[in-house]
């Protein structure tokens, strides 16, 4: 699969159609986002550990937004999988990026990654690179929601209760882009106090990830205290699916229902 990566963006970058890509590389034995720009620096690209390819990711929609901004003008490539893609039909509605600024090379996830990330669409539309795979049923919520009120909310206090107010949620999110975070307003967050304002600190976020998430669970990855950030995003996800039939960054062109006036839509 490599093979296959190498040979597009190499394409890309001779025939000029890009400035350059934006993927992930090998560099002292570790795996970081990279920006190719010449067809002869592509020996360090890689997707992911060699002991377990592809199980690597990245927040590269992210770092594309920064060069974007820089360079306006410019056709950047950037390395996707299902929840990548899915984050830049989110960025592509909020505005962040121009879809005909981005060319995407699509890969998909392998089957043991899939499952791990329990992903609902492990491959993006665009496949340049491996093989679809079934989505994966998520069944974290409705155990949730299965437990008793008072246990739930027992739950979810002790969780919220461990945070350290590190933002690695926050940083690490392809979807947290804005300038000024709510998440460093005084006015609703108290500033160096720990533990964090419990529950406003993590209900604020959730509720700027309500149709903005993408499920790629980096947070949950990130998080250093084992904070099921996740799941908190995924209750809100359902909700909107249930209320309003939308589902973030499945479908290209729709809009979120949070930005449109009038009723809500027929179910």
């Amino acid at each position: 699969m490599i093979d296959i990566v190498r040979q597009k963006i190499s394409k890309l970058l001779s025939d000029g159609s890009v400035k350059g890509v934006v993927a992930l590389a090998m560099a002292n034995g570790h795996v970081a986002p990279c920006l190719f720009q010449k067809e002869d620096d592509l020996e360090p690209l890689c997707l992911g550990d060699t002991k377990k390819p592809g199980d690597a990711r990245y927040p590269l929609n992210k770092v594309l937004i920064t060069i974007a901004r820089q360079y306006p003008e410019d056709v950047f490539g950037v390395l996707v999988r299902g929840c990548d893609e899915r984050g830049l039909y989110v960025l592509y509605r909020l505005n962040q990026l121009e879809p005909d600024k981005v060319m995407t090379i699509g890969i998909a996830c392998p089957q043991e990654l899939a499952k791990a990330c329990e992903c609902k669409k492990p491959y993006p539309d665009e496949l340049v690179a491996g093989e679809k795979t079934e989505g994966i049923t998520q069944q974290g919520v409705q155990d949730m929601e299965d437990m008793d009120l008072s246990k739930r909310f027992s739950f979810w206090k002790n969780q919220f209760s461990k945070c350290v107010k590190c933002y690695g949620c926050r940083d690490i999110c392809p979807m947290c882009f804005c300038r000024e975070c709510s998440l460093e307003c005084e006015d609703i967050i108290s500033k160096g106090e720990l533990p964090v304002d419990i529950p406003v600190f993590h209900l604020t976020r959730a509720m700027h990830m309500t149709d903005r998430c993408i499920d790629c669970g980096l947070c949950d990855e990130t998080c250093p205290s084992g904070i099921p950030l996740r799941l908190l995003y995924k209750k809100t996800s359902k909700i909107m699916n249930a209320e309003f039939g939308f589902t973030s960054g499945i479908n290209k062109n729709e809009q979120s229902p949070l930005n449109l006036m009038g009723p809500a839509p027929e179910k």
